[in-house]
């Protein structure tokens, strides 16, 4: 296993985790055991030089050794791409960790058969994960969706990946085209743990559950009456609007979802008393 177990790691996102994102991470959340680039796309013609391979990277976490041990690099390619070139440059800066990204939804990305559009094709997958392998000697490890436009081909991706040598799976439990809606399906994550071997890392929204405010509306009408005003008549109505108790689950980038919902229904009590 390429990590311990239950370790924490920071996801990669697009135009987000640069260098100064993830330092500022590590820096005050030394808890995170890992974090990640966002993802250098290999180019299609004319290799990079080296010294953009390392700008992507950031100089600085390459010149700290703990920096450098828990950064992920991330790469994005396509089976037309010059996988090889960029692999074997990734490789020969030193760099242990090399994460391909097979989730991303972009219709650019897909347009160009890259990202999750990689999961629709896994004969073009197979290469493409063929080449990185055979390549890269160190970690690598791959995040994917559950599938493009559906599920169909889930366990079929995640034997293909095992068969292939990947060290781990991340598991973005939504397919290409719910792109970023509802709440991830993490019943994905323990379908991949008993279907492969391969060390599983769940990802997508986990949210936090806030509750509701409860608007209970209530009207109490009493009247005293009689000798001494002896005798009090009472009328209470609780819950005047039928509100109901709900709490949801609240993501950043995803729709609120009902996490919980009860209704405590209306009352309507009438009271007589007497005092001797």
């Amino acid at each position: 296993m390429p990590f311990k177990e239950k370790s924490l790691i920071f996801a990669p996102m697009e135009g987000i985790t640069d260098i100064h994102y993830r330092e500022t991470i590590l820096e005050n959340y030394p808890e995170w055991d890992f974090v990640a680039t966002d993802f250098l796309r290999a180019p299609s013609v004319g290799p990079y030089p080296v010294k953009h391979v390392l700008k992507h990277y950031g100089k600085s976490s390459y010149e700290d050794p703990e920096k450098q041990r828990k950064t992920i690099y991330q790469m994005l390619t396509t089976e037309d791409a010059l996988t090889e070139d960029t692999v074997s440059k990734i490789r020969d800066l030193g760099f242990k960790w090399l994460d391909l990204n097979l989730g991303c939804p972009s219709k650019t990305v897909c347009k160009h058969r890259g990202g999750s559009f990689l999961l629709s094709d896994l004969q073009a997958l197979r290469k493409v994960i063929k080449t990185i392998r055979s390549h890269f000697p160190h970690t690598f490890t791959a995040k994917i969706r559950v599938g493009y436009k559906d599920d169909t081909l889930f366990k079929d991706i995640l034997r293909l990946l095992e068969d292939e040598g990947v060290d781990a799976i991340t598991i973005h439990a939504r397919t290409r085209d719910e792109m970023y809606k509802g709440v991830a399906k993490w019943e994905y994550v323990k379908t991949a743990v008993e279907t492969v071997k391969t060390p599983i890392v769940g990802n997508g929204d986990i949210p936090d559950v806030y509750t509701l405010p409860f608007h209970n509306l209530k009207f109490n009408l009493s009247k005293e009456f009689g000798k001494d005003n002896s005798s009090k008549i009472s009328l209470k109505f609780e819950n005047i609007l039928n509100d109901k108790f709900e709490s949801v689950y609240q993501s950043f980038g995803a729709q609120d979802q009902i996490f919980s919902s009860r209704y405590p229904g209306q009352a309507i009590s009438l009271g007589y008393s007497y005092q001797f």
